[in-house]
């Protein structure tokens, strides 16, 4: 709650926190449009590989190319300015950089970042969840080793339901479940970036204007995205996947109390203590629900005495027909426009916003149709994959390949439609640094 007045301070000694961001697309950008109004905290560098659009995209959030015209870092912290260049390493090898963001969106080399921001003593707000999905636990053992903090990126969902738990947990609630909402069909998992527009209600144009990423937007769609955020969400709270994925199921906000609690008691789930996603569907007239949440996170938490559940009438408190189950949420999250509380939080506080210590879930790649051999995996939201949530367990006696890691590599035999990519399918590069960390992860966990 005062996270504001630590900036202000900061920014009254002179003592601002410099960042290094890496990667300036989408949700960047949403970050760059409030950064300049964040006091205590200034953005020294960006790098990306196309640093032509990272200055449009800076335009695009009203930034002059006055503020991002510089020849040096030493330059841009002199007079007040950012400076781009395509060099990475050059944010992760400068001293006075303190915090790198990390928002390529590419969890192969979003792992390189991470690693190497460490070995320079820099702190990591991980914006790229699909590494964090794949890795993420042992990234935050490393960080920690170093008395770093390795951090969610606030504003995205997982750190915002991870948020949740924690105030159930820390207000003597009983979690019974968490998660966030999604515009969901069963047929949206076979979804391709050709047909991600006509299911999102967008025109090819005002996608276009909107500098949406067609392959981005629709990991979102067919469920990966989905996946990849519980992930994250089961690794940071110790919540679990349920034993047959995400089941997806539809209501407004006033029905989650009453869904997301066990079979039981009348709800859906096999158990306590899970992870699951409401859609905003009807899964039968496919129709929307009035009263979503689409766009937000809940969490909810049980009333385990008869003077709680009297608590919760006296003060309006939506619950199930027992009075038991109640409800919080968000109904929105603002994604990168958020991104400044990580930063603060870090900062200020030495404190992340979500960070993973256990590694109790994984996200598998499924094939999204029938693959056959020497075709190219490429990833989440493209045309060959889709991410399934499973417990890490099974992921690893079955070794499933992550679906972080389901881009590039070359399939060595068919692979039939809705089955589970292994590692034994695949040709992989074992000195690849991100196939070396997920290795030592399992190890390190297991």
């Amino acid at each position: 709650m005062n996270l504001f007045s630590k900036l202000k301070k900061l920014d009254s000694e002179s003592k601002h926190v410099k960042i290094g961001l890496i990667g300036a697309g989408k949700f960047a950008t949403m970050y760059l449009a409030q950064i300049k109004k964040t006091p205590g905290v200034k953005l020294v560098a960006i790098a990306d590989i196309q640093p032509d659009i990272a200055k449009e995209n800076l335009k695009r959030v009203d930034w002059s190319e006055e503020e991002f015209s510089c020849s040096s870092i030493e330059e841009a912290i002199k007079k007040n300015k950012t400076y781009i260049t395509e060099d990475f390493k050059k944010l992760i090898d400068h001293d006075d950089i303190q915090i790198i963001v990390e928002a390529t969106g590419n969890p192969i080399v979003a792992v390189e970042h991470a690693i190497a921001a460490f070995e320079s003593n820099k702190h990591v707000v991980m914006v790229t969840v699909e590494a964090d999905a794949f890795c993420g636990p042992l990234l935050a053992k490393k960080a920690h080793e170093k008395n770093l903090i390795y951090s969610l990126a606030y504003g995205d969902q997982p750190a915002l339901i991870c948020d949740l738990v924690d105030w159930a947990r820390t207000s003597g609630f009983k979690v019974t479940s968490a998660g966030r909402g999604h515009k969901w069909l069963a047929h949206y998992k076979y979804s391709t970036p050709e047909t991600v527009w006509g299911y999102y209600g967008l025109s090819d144009e005002v996608a276009k204007k909107g500098g949406l990423n067609p392959k981005m937007f629709n990991s979102f769609l067919d469920g990966s995205k989905p996946a990849i955020e519980s992930v994250a969400v089961c690794n940071a709270t110790g919540l679990d996947a349920p034993k047959a994925g995400l089941s997806f199921p539809s209501g407004s906000i006033d029905d989650i109390p009453s869904l997301m609690k066990p079979k039981s008691s009348g709800g859906v789930l096999d158990r306590e203590g899970l992870v699951e996603v409401v859609s905003s569907l009807d899964q039968i007239t496919q129709k929307p629900i009035n009263y979503d949440i689409r766009y937000g996170v809940w969490v909810v938490f049980e009333g385990d005495i008869e003077y709680i559940k009297r608590c919760f009438h006296e003060y309006g408190v939506k619950t199930d027909d027992t009075g038991k189950y109640a409800c919080l949420y968000k109904r929105w999250h603002l994604i990168g426009l958020e991104v400044g509380i990580s930063v603060a939080s870090i900062a200020t506080r030495h404190e992340s916003t979500g960070c993973p210590y256990l590694f109790n879930a994984d996200v598998s790649a499924v094939a999204k149709k029938n693959l056959t051999q020497g075709e190219v995996l490429d990833g989440e939201g493209g045309y060959t994959v889709v991410g399934s949530l499973v417990q890490a367990k099974d992921s690893i006696f079955n070794k499933y390949l992550p679906l972080g890691l389901a881009h590039g590599w070359k399939l060595k035999r068919n692979v039939n439609k809705d089955q589970f990519i292994t590692w034994n399918d695949v040709e992989f590069d074992p000195t690849n640094i991100a196939v070396k960390t997920r290795k030592e992860m399992e190890v390190t966990f297991s």
